[in-house]
């Protein structure tokens, strides 16, 4: 997407202050508690990072994402640009023992990728890009429509990892959004209904790698209501979202829910009970929200930082 505007005014992070203020938030505050790492859990986090890539950010805030990224052992990030000078710049921040896999551009001039911890993450051998053949485009339909489904935008990112005995499949996808009319709706309807059917028709396969298949990143989703219908077309095949501890928006500027992490009841008795959107715009720059106002400062945030809020959830491992 084109790059946020960029702030008019300056502003110095002291980067010291400011992890400070991040760990302190995500350890005190009511419902935005993050565990510590465990070797019998995984972290799994999305986030959308705006423009990675493209927009002129600073060395300390890429020292600031990967603070918040280094609390994860794998996440999945949207909106990495073709330009990979913003993730080389996030990874050199991060430990030496991240590691990172991205596709090749596609809409918007955008890839995906994974973060993860080769430590304690194990890549394994099936990978690639979610492409469904035309011949199949006529099964991709909801009732009603009147739009037909062509292909993604940005095909989703499939890859595979292990986790002590836990194998399971990563779907990254940053689906249609287009604009607010009823052709752009349909359309993210229809691109969310092949993620689910996708992911179903795979599980059920006598060929499956894994069943454990989780789809996840910016779906564009305005609300996990039964009466919206980019929700409807997610849950459509039986894919199901946790509950969040914070009960925040993963939006910065709205009450959008855009950014989810969606499983099948398989993997139910792996989740701990814990997962959130982790809203860093709350603990983070108090200097600069005292002295600027509301409007100028999601605008710094939007174009240093993000305009989105990680999301995450724990699982057993063991």
């Amino acid at each position: 997407m084109p790059a946020f505007p960029k702030p008019k005014f300056p502003f110095a992070v002291n980067v010291t202050k400011e992890r400070n203020n991040l760990r302190k938030y995500r350890d005190t505050k009511p419902g935005r508690q993050i565990p510590a790492k465990n070797k019998n859990k995984l972290l799994l986090a999305t986030w959308n990072i705006a423009n990675l890539g493209l927009q002129q950010r600073e060395r300390e805030h890429y020292q600031l994402l990967a603070e918040i990224v280094s609390w994860f052992d794998l996440i999945a990030i949207q909106e990495v640009n073709d330009n990979l000078v913003g993730l080389r710049s996030l990874t050199s921040e991060l430990p030496k023992k991240y590691k990172a896999l991205f596709t090749d551009e596609g809409g918007n001039n955008e890839r995906m990728c994974y973060l993860y911890d080769s430590e304690k993450i194990q890549a394994l051998e099936k990978i690639g890009e979610l492409s469904i053949p035309p011949t199949e485009y006529k099964y991709i339909r909801i009732d009603g429509f009147t739009t037909a489904f062509n292909g993604f935008d940005r095909n989703p990112f499939l890859a595979t990892f292990k986790a002590r005995s836990f194998e399971f499949l990563l779907l990254n996808v940053h689906l249609y959004f287009g604009k607010d009319d009823l052709p752009s709706i349909e359309r993210r309807c229809l691109e969310t209904f092949c993620v689910a059917r996708w992911a179903d028709l795979r599980r059920k396969s006598k060929y499956c790698y894994t069943p454990n298949i989780m789809a996840l990143g910016d779906f564009n989703l305005p609300k996990t209501e039964k009466t919206n219908p980019v929700y409807k077309a997610l849950i459509s095949k039986g894919l199901e979202l946790p509950d969040h501890s914070s009960k925040i928006y993963s939006a910065i500027a709205s009450d959008s829910e855009y950014d989810q992490i969606a499983f099948f009841p398989g993997i139910k008795s792996r989740l701990t009970g814990l997962s959130g959107v982790f809203d860093y715009d709350g603990g983070i720059l108090p200097d600069l929200y005292q002295n600027h106002t509301e409007g100028e400062f999601k605008a710094y945030l939007r174009y240093y930082l993000s305009d989105h809020r990680p999301l995450w959830m724990e699982l057993d491992i063991t």
